[in-house]
């Protein structure tokens, strides 16, 4: 009997619907030397009070969705399940989580455990807040994943987050509207080699007199807006991406308020007056970093108590999630060949 219900298991597995939820049906396994690929879940709020503070339960809504995507990818032509061991850490601990400042620092220690294995993260948020300290954990000097380097920061977002005029959000210092500024000054980041892509909307009347970028392109980076993307097309924003990343790490940031609202409706601080990217923009710009040393990413700002019955912005997520995991997995099988 127990080997035919052993049976029964096995056959029951491709059904997303069935057993307990993880993110794409991986292992759940909390120990990070157990895998080549740690996918985790960052329930963090307090980073982002400016809109609603539902994006903890982000991390649970995409699990809940991911199961039927355990797939192989159709453009890439491999499958990242089978090329490498994906397991879930499960979330990160967060005991203070109505302190943006504690929940940061609890966040970069739990990276440095995955840094000290050597393993990648591909983490599933939770407000922006949550990549500055996964990036200090991962990436600069003394780092594993990123064999001590800088890393390349590629950015989606409808919002550069590098407000330095601004000392704190709403009391959150190291904030969802500062990272890309202080992981920069903190030797994280290498904003030279780094892009910040969607950037849209109407700019802070504060601001209001700053050039295309402000900040970001004073630090360095080069952004380019959702406008500039509609006008010169995908291939060349790929193009250009990928000339200033070179053969530096790679760092996957995708925030979803960079797409559509018609695509994604369930996202802080969305950005309903200007067009976002299309699931089909989103995911061509994903699959033209093919090859780059990407060694992390991440999915933020999914508000589950706004998404529509469907859960089209859990699947969004989901969709941004695994094209990210397969990156990294592609990266992880070419440098296994090539040894």
């Amino acid at each position: 009997m127990t080997d035919e219900i052993e049976q029964r298991r096995k056959e029951s597995e491709a059904w997303y619907w069935w057993g307990i939820p993880t993110f794409f049906r991986c292992p759940w396994n909390v120990d990070p030397e157990a895998c080549d690929i740690a996918l985790v879940g960052v329930p963090h709020s307090t980073g982002n009070g400016s809109t609603e503070r539902d994006q903890h339960l982000g991390p649970r809504a995409v699990r809940h969705v991911s199961g039927y995507y355990r797939r192989a990818h159709g453009v890439h032509g491999f499958s990242p399940f089978e090329a490498v061991t994906c397991h879930d850490l499960g979330d990160v601990p967060l005991p203070e989580a109505n302190n943006n400042e504690a929940c940061v620092r609890d966040i970069e220690v739990f990276y440095k455990t995955l840094d000290a294995a050597g393993t990648c993260p591909v983490s599933v948020g939770g407000d922006h807040a949550i990549t500055g300290p996964i990036l200090k954990a991962i990436a600069g000097a003394g780092s594993n994943v990123s064999k001590g380097e800088k890393c390349a920061l590629v950015h989606f977002d409808a919002h550069t987050d590098s407000y330095e005029n601004m000392e704190h959000w709403l009391g959150a210092r190291k904030s969802a509207a500062h990272w890309a500024a202080y992981t920069v000054r903190e030797g994280a980041v290498d904003a030279e080699a780094s892009s910040q892509l969607a950037i849209r909307g109407h700019p802070s009347a504060k601001i209001h007199t700053e050039k295309v970028g402000g900040k970001s392109t004073e630090l360095g980076y080069r952004v380019i807006p959702m406008q500039e993307i509609d006008d010169i097309g995908v291939e060349e924003t790929i193009r250009i991406v990928r000339e200033r990343a070179g053969d530096k790490p790679v760092y996957v940031t995708f925030d979803l308020d960079a797409m559509d609202p018609s695509v994604a409706p369930g996202v802080a601080n969305i950005e309903p007056g200007f067009g976002g990217l299309s699931i089909r923009q989103a995911t061509k710009l994903l699959q033209g970093l093919k090859g780059l040393n990407v060694i992390g990413g991440d999915v933020v700002c999914l508000m589950p108590t706004k998404d529509n019955p469907n859960q089209i912005t859990a699947q969004v997520a989901m969709v941004i999630a695994f094209e990210i995991l397969s990156l990294v997995a592609y990266h992880k099988t070419q440098m296994c060949e090539g040894a």
